[in-house]
């Protein structure tokens, strides 16, 4: 064989096995996953989506490990891939703790930018600001409990009032009072979104009569689809609310409210999916990506595993 031949060969064959990707045809599908998982708030809703899913997967694991043990078709009616799941989801639910220590500066860029962005209207100027007062209470108190769960800072730390008075008690950090009073400031977040919520429609109402008025009795094709898309955001955005509501109220209370865990791990997987759906439209096309004012319902994830509300 002469030379020639012989790096043609070579070159073929480094074409066919180096090179087997070629044949695969780009995808607009991967590409928008991989735009909205390079954001804080994608990563964050596609690990609450695979953190539900898993949560949700292990009583159904274990319950067919019963059925197969009573059928006489397991020797056990334990599942082992059930504990598996378990503890992944537990791993996910630490990783997002720790990823939520961004958040608090996402939350001073949107009070800051609200301040300066003229709002549709008063109440929703109030709401959001109230809204935003909530998640400075909210991220530092979470990120003290995770710390503390962790052992990283000490179990107490000097009262201010030390400073007037050398005797005065430590303050205790205790990992269950700093989750339960945690979910209390995202339990206001959530009850005022209702408040937003309703704000919001009736603005779309009011744009959408007025629109009818400036142009005739019918609205245009895009007009018809540019309201369509905002008022699926709107119902998107109230079924989210809707299962945060108990979510938020069962982990603020010691022992929480709702008994049955797979009733918890329903709504939050709901919740996940819907929020991972609204992200991913908004994320459709580079320009429709939202500013940081329109993404505060999104920085929000409901509070996962905490430690005083075991579900």
């Amino acid at each position: 064989m002469s030379r020639s031949k012989a790096r043609m060969t070579l070159a073929k064959l480094n074409d066919s096995v180096l090179g087997a990707w070629s044949r695969v045809p780009p995808s607009e599908t991967l590409d928008h996953l991989l735009r909205y998982l390079s954001t804080w708030s994608g990563s964050d809703k596609f690990f609450t989506l695979i953190q539900s899913i898993c949560k949700i997967l292990v009583p159904l694991l274990h319950l067919r490990a019963r059925i197969q043990h009573r059928a006489g078709l397991r020797k056990v009616p334990v599942s082992s891939a059930a504990g598996s799941l378990g503890k992944f989801a537990s791993a996910v639910s630490d990783s997002q703790m720790l990823g939520r220590f961004w958040g608090l500066f996402q939350i001073f860029q949107w009070l800051i930018s609200l301040e300066r962005t003229p709002q549709p209207t008063r109440n929703l100027l109030t709401i959001e600001r109230l809204q935003g007062w909530s998640m400075l209470g909210y991220y530092p108190l979470e990120h003290l409990c995770y710390l503390r769960i962790h052992d990283v800072i000490p179990a107490t730390v000097p009262s201010p009032a030390s400073v007037l008075d050398p005797a005065a008690k430590p303050l205790a950090l205790e990992p269950q009072s700093l989750a339960l009073w945690s979910c209390r400031c995202w339990a206001s977040y959530v009850i005022l979104q209702f408040a937003h919520l309703r704000e919001d429609r009736k603005l779309l109402q009011l744009q959408q009569r007025t629109l009818r008025k400036s142009k005739g009795a019918s609205l245009t094709a895009a007009d018809k689809q540019e309201f369509l898309r905002r008022w699926d955001a709107y119902w998107s955005g109230m079924l989210v609310n809707v299962c945060n509501l108990p979510l938020a109220l069962h982990w603020s209370v010691q022992g929480g409210l709702i008994k049955n865990p797979l009733l918890v791990d329903i709504l939050s997987l709901i919740t996940a999916v819907a929020s991972f759906r609204t992200g991913w439209k908004a994320t459709a096309l580079p320009s429709s990506a939202p500013t940081p004012s329109q993404e505060i319902s999104d920085i929000v994830a409901p509070p996962i595993e905490m430690p005083s509300t075991s579900s």
